[in-house]
């Protein structure tokens, strides 16, 4: 089992450490899944239990100047690893000039990425810091726990706002309340609310748009017959919510959210060779 991975284009690294430091921020241990064509980023939180998960898959080819990989098997071309994003955005960190940043999967004492970072250096010789992120290898049999979650049978599928402006109106209502109602219709209208005892506050934004899923991808989903006025909802945790928005480094082009009434809400944000998604079940 090998991998190998360099980046010597600067706009590549940048864009790189823009994608790992938004998965630090959603998640404080991830899986990465490597495969010889793309980079996953898995967080699978049972949301039955509560949790948030997320997808977030990244290209290769726009990113690596090299890359190689030798998985468990030739079948089974694919490498799992447990890491702490947080550990190799630091490490990712120190490269905001560098020549070149060199990953390689290690196994001196433990399994290792090693990140090691060319720097410029005066004289000839370049200086090279390296940091090794310990990971834990997932074996085979579990691999099953990290499938691609699929698109939930959605009531309303809209086009989110802006998100800098969702961002700061979340940011004024988390001061309220630990809670808060997303709901959205198929006329481009959504509502963000909050309601406790002593406040209610909403806030509405219209002319969003709804993404034309049923028609083109074949997806069949109860938004089919339902009328276009009537709004599907979801109460979830506002710091959730709040998290997703403020992590937010890679500017998505398109940003929308899938609303299943009362159960979950779902996210997807895609830029160029990056897509995440986010779910957050609903609140009882």
């Amino acid at each position: 089992m090998r991998f190998g991975a360099k980046i010597v284009d600067l706009a590549c690294l940048n864009h790189f450490s823009r994608v790992i430091n938004t998965i630090t921020k959603l998640a404080k241990t991830c899986t990465l899944r490597l495969t010889d064509s793309k980079l996953y980023f898995i967080l699978s939180d049972k949301v039955a239990n509560g949790g948030v998960s997320m997808w977030c898959e990244l290209g290769q080819g726009n990113v690596f100047d090299e890359f190689q990989i030798e998985g468990v098997a030739a079948e089974h071309n694919e490498i799992y690893l447990e890491l702490v994003p947080e550990n190799l955005s630091r490490a990712l960190k120190t490269a905001q000039s560098a020549k070149a940043v060199k990953i390689k999967l290690t196994n001196k004492h433990c399994p290792c990425l090693r990140v090691a970072v060319e720097l410029p250096s005066l004289s000839s010789s370049s200086r090279i810091v390296t940091h090794d992120i310990p990971v834990g290898v997932i074996p085979r049999r579990l691999w099953n726990d990290f499938r691609e979650p699929s698109v939930p049978d959605f009531d309303v599928s809209i086009y989110l706002p802006v998100l800098k402006t969702m961002k700061s109106v979340v940011e004024r209502m988390k001061n309220l309340s630990n809670s808060i109602v997303i709901e959205a219709n198929l006329n481009g209208e959504m509502n963000l609310k909050i309601e406790t005892d002593l406040v209610s506050v909403s806030t509405h934004f219209k002319d969003l748009g709804n993404p034309p899923w049923a028609s083109e991808d074949g997806y069949q989903s109860s938004a089919q017959g339902r009328d276009l006025e009537s709004m599907a909802e979801a109460r979830i945790d506002i710091k959730k919510l709040q998290q997703l928005l403020a992590g937010q480094q890679v500017n998505p082009t398109k940003a929308l959210c899938n609303i299943v009434n009362k159960r979950i809400v779902h996210f997807i944000l895609l830029h160029e060779d990056v897509s995440l998604q986010y779910f957050i079940p609903a609140l009882a």
